[in-house]
């Protein structure tokens, strides 16, 4: 019922996601993404305590393979899961319960991992890939989201189209993208709207947000002052 991608971009230490699925709110339960630790997709029936439990897992030191073994084997319904990981040294593994739904399985290539079930074939997840690994040059969100396109064209999710997300995380707590489309008949175009949207509106001021290299951020008044006037807007900090 979902497919999805994990990638590590070693030159900027950032995780992503990228995921669709013909159901309601996917970005909700399946993407779990850990700044310097790693990236874990529950999808399948998704049990959402899987994604914390692998990236705690990692953040010991255990591989993607070994973190998901030891968090399946407690779960009595791990015959219904999928799940898959990447940790920061680009290392993959998955997990593909018996009683998935087909067509299911999974592919990787160096740091990334595409995983799904529920699928029109096995050419979602290999175009998925594929698509991925062809283009070098491009960025992150946008190299995730032509990725995911191709496997739309491929099929997709057997039952249509409803939702999709993508989420990635560079050096801090909390996601530096975090888009998604929770009810929409084109959720991939949706992205790709709403990503031109967060490249205008959001991604200019992330390098003076609080962050942990500077805990308060931008706090000049008269530079604040200055990017309001820049944008024509009246506004002004109190003083």
């Amino acid at each position: 019922m979902t497919w999805s991608i994990l990638v590590h971009d070693a030159a900027t230490g950032a995780f992503a996601c990228a995921v669709a699925t013909c159901n309601f709110a996917v970005g909700a339960s399946v993407p779990h993404l850990r700044a310097g630790v790693g990236a874990v997709a529950s999808q399948s029936f998704s049990n959402r305590y899987l994604g914390p439990a692998i990236l705690d897992a990692m953040a010991r030191g255990l591989s993607p393979e070994q973190a998901i073994r030891g968090a399946v084997a407690g779960d009595e319904g791990r015959g219904l899961r999928q799940v898959h990981a990447i940790d920061r040294h680009g290392r993959v593994a998955a997990w593909t319960g018996a009683n998935c739904v087909m067509w299911c399985g999974h592919a990787e290539g160096p740091s990334a991992s595409v995983a799904g079930n529920m699928l029109a074939g096995p050419s979602v997840v290999d175009d998925t890939l594929a698509t991925w690994m062809a283009d070098r040059d491009g960025d992150v969100p946008a190299r995730l989201l032509a990725a995911m396109q191709a496997g739309q064209r491929a099929g997709g999710d057997a039952r249509g189209q409803q939702s999709a997300a993508l989420r990635l995380v560079t050096t801090e707590d909390f996601p530096d993208l975090c888009i998604r489309a929770d009810d929409h008949a084109r959720p991939l175009d949706e992205l790709e709207r709403l990503l031109a949207t967060w490249r205008r509106d959001r991604a200019p001021g992330l390098a003076t947000q609080p962050r942990k290299a500077d805990p308060a951020g931008l706090v000049d008044l008269d530079a604040i002052d200055a990017r309001f006037a820049a944008a024509g807007s009246p506004l002004r900090v109190r003083r």
